[in-house]
């Protein structure tokens, strides 16, 4: 009767373990077929929102309440100011969520990544329409 009981729990617990598998495959090919379609179509910064945490900069900016960047400019002070507020309130010591502190935590890594990458791509530019300069630095 043991080994009956003991063959069930064994069968029941590789089926529900391969099937977790089989879906967690279904969303990484799912994924890698998102950013693929991405980057064919030249939109750049889908691919790089799904590649640098997970989030798109939509989601980033409705967990932390502030305004997208318009123009690749944005008012770090008040994404600092509200991550410092979310991050506070969601310490797990004080009761609150480690997860929802990651999200936030994630929220203002992924904006502060899409202005850099504006500023970034606005000094190039900048950069050619000048001309090359190279920097001297004196010893």
């Amino acid at each position: 009767m043991a080994h009956r009981i003991i063959s069930q729990i064994v069968f029941t617990g590789s089926r529900v373990v391969g099937r977790a598998f089989v879906e967690a495959y279904r969303q990484a090919s799912a994924k890698s077929q998102y950013a693929q379609q991405a980057a064919k179509s030249g939109d750049s910064s889908a691919a790089n929102s799904l590649a640098s945490s997970g989030l798109t900069l939509d989601e980033a900016c409705k967990i932390l309440n502030v305004k997208p960047p318009s123009g690749g400019q944005a008012n770090l002070d008040d994404v600092t100011a509200r991550f410092k507020k979310l991050f506070d309130n969601n310490e797990p010591s004080k009761g609150g969520s480690f997860y929802l502190q990651s999200k936030v935590l994630r929220a203002r890594e992924r904006i502060e990544l899409e202005v850099r990458q504006k500023a970034e791509k606005a000094e190039r530019e900048a950069e050619l329409k000048e001309g090359w300069k190279p920097r001297l630095y004196k010893d």
